[in-house]
Formats: C-alpha cells, sequence, structure tokens
C-alpha cells in the first residue's frame, strides 16, 4: 500500500468517527451562515464523515473526492441527497468560480499543495467567504490506554511518522500557511473534546482504515499491530475513544 492511496481502505471508513459538532456549529455562526441558504464544499470528502456531519446540521452542497473507491463507498452510504458527489483534488475541485460560501476539508488539508488549493479555494468562494481545515485526533493525553497502544507501535515502528493528525507539526505552522498567498485572512482557531463509544469490530476497523502505518510497516508488520490491539481490548464490551476537532478558518479577501 503506497502512502496517501486509499482505495483498499474504504469499506474500513464506516468505522470512522465523525467531527465535533459544537465546533462546527460554532465555526458556521462565527461566519454567519444559514445552513438553509449557505452552500458548502466538502473537499478531500473520502467516504463522508464530514459531509454527513455538515448534513445533520441542515447544510447542502457538494462533496468532492478524487479517489473513485472513497467516493463511490460515500454515495453508497449517504447518497446525493443534500450533497452532490464530485470528482475532484484540492487543488482543481471543478467548481464555478464564486459559487460556494464555506469549504471544508476534513483530515486531508495535510495531502495538497497548499498554495495551489488556496488559490482554487479562493476563485472558488464568494467574496468575503470562508475556508477550514480541521482535523480529528485522538486526545491522547487524556487516555493512558490508547497512550499505551500508541508507544508500543512506535517501539516496533521507531521510525514511524504519523502524518494525518492534527496535534502534528504541520498544524504549528498552520497560520502562516493559511495566509501568507495573501488570499485569506482573518485566521481563528477553535478545538473541542468528543468522546465515541465503539465496539470492538469498529475498533479495530477504525484502526484498519488507517493508511500512514500500514504504508509505513508493511502488511506483515501491519497485522501483527492489529493482533497486539485486538488482545488489548479483548476483554472491553466497548471502548472509549477520546478525540479533539481542532479546526484552523480564515476568510477570503
Amino acid at each position: 500500500m503506497k502512502q496517501g492511496d486509499f482505495s483498499q481502505l474504504a469499506k474500513n471508513y464506516i468505522h470512522r468517527t465523525g467531527y465535533s459538532l459544537s465546533v462546527l456549529i460554532a465555526l458556521s455562526r462565527y461566519a454567519g451562515l444559514i445552513p438553509s441558504s449557505a452552500i458548502t464544499a466538502d473537499v478531500g470528502a473520502g467516504t463522508g464523515k464530514l459531509t454527513e456531519n455538515l448534513s445533520e446540521l441542515g447544510f447542502k452542497g457538494f462533496a468532492i473526492e478524487p479517489n473513485d473507491a472513497m467516493r463511490e463507498e460515500g454515495i453508497r452510504l449517504l447518497g446525493e441527497t443534500s450533497f452532490c458527489w464530485l470528482k475532484g483534488t484540492g487543488e482543481t475541485t471543478g467548481l464555478p468560480s464564486a459559487s460556494i460560501d464555506w469549504i471544508l476539508m476534513g483530515s486531508s488539508f495535510h495531502w495538497t499543495d497548499a498554495q495551489q488549493a488556496l488559490q482554487e479555494f479562493h476563485r472558488v468562494l464568494r467574496p468575503g467567504g470562508f475556508f477550514v481545515a480541521l482535523w480529528n485526533p485522538r486526545d491522547l493525553e487524556s487516555s493512558p490506554f490508547h497512550l499505551e497502544i500508541e508507544d508500543w507501535i512506535h517501539k516496533q515502528l521507531p521510525c514511524l511518522r504519523r502524518v494525518s493528525s492534527g496535534n502534528s507539526q504541520y498544524t504549528n505552522n498552520l497560520y502562516k500557511i493559511l495566509t501568507e498567498t495573501g488570499h485569506f485572512i482573518n485566521p481563528i482557531f477553535m478545538e473541542a473534546p468528543h468522546l465515541v463509544e465503539m465496539s470492538k469490530d469498529r475498533y479495530l476497523g477504525a484502526w484498519r482504515s488507517t493508511n500512514d502505518i500500514r504504508a509505513q510497516a508493511g502488511e506483515a508488520k501491519f497485522q501483527e499491530i492489529l493482533e497486539h490491539i485486538g488482545t488489548k481490548i479483548s476483554n472491553k464490551n466497548f471502548i472509549s475513544v477520546p478525540y479533539k476537532t481542532r479546526a484552523w478558518m480564515v476568510q477570503a479577501t
């Protein structure tokens, strides 16, 4: 499996969790967006975890996803009611100019060429529209159980580099990345914790959906990791998984 290629993971994405509704509501209110009238684009939508959250809140618009397997799974799971699914990327969305009020990228902005994507978002957004880059990392510091698993994995893979986390070094420089092109101003940051109760099958399914560990470990080593996690949760009926949605929002000039 190649790093960044999610074709083989689409079926397991159903086990992943969505984002904090509190953060999405707070951001939309800050931006003055009315769900019934604002046109939204979830870019890098995957199988639609963020799309589903936005639909829950009454938003409508477009779900843009480059990977055919992920997009097809999203359509299968969510249909095309409030969001129309299209093939596209952060750099080339395929959306008309000045047509969107709110663009979001959930756990995917780090896969783009940031300058090209921001230029594209500026083109697509209406004047004064908003872009949000958000991530949903596990809040490991609040859970010794999950921290122990993560530490064990890093002992097995000392050179492991996690690339999908909102806690990564990438986000430390995000204000600068989002504003240095001159297309966006007024950056703000919001975060909120949320707890998800998972069955053992869902918890292991969420681990099976990870790309970065699997690509770097290789299939045999990754199966060892899954077996270890399975042993750790064997006596549990449910696993409480703490997450922390972290969001950076900017406004188009």
